[in-house]
């Protein structure tokens, strides 16, 4: 399993549209992907989990990736997540 430090750097943190966007990108990989806030692990590719996480900008999470495109995946979603 690979993890990786992240702060979120999208103005409007992940609410809504940036939440549904980043859930589509979660899913084009086969890996299994998580977010962890405070001890809370939520699955990447649930828009209800990432919804009710409210992650707002300028919260750091640890994102987690297990499979076969698991360093290609956080790559991808950290860079969505930095992007201001």
């Amino acid at each position: 399993m690979l993890e990786r430090k992240v702060k979120i750097s999208i103005k409007e943190g992940l609410q809504s549209k940036p939440a549904a966007v980043f859930v589509e990108k979660a899913n084009t990989f086969n890996s299994h992907i998580t977010l962890i806030k405070n001890e809370k692990v939520i699955a990447a590719k649930s828009i209800m989990g990432v919804m009710a996480a409210a992650l707002a900008p300028g919260t750091e999470i640890i994102l987690t990736a297990e499979g076969n495109d698991a360093d290609k995946a956080l790559n991808s979603l950290e860079e969505f997540l930095s992007t201001p």
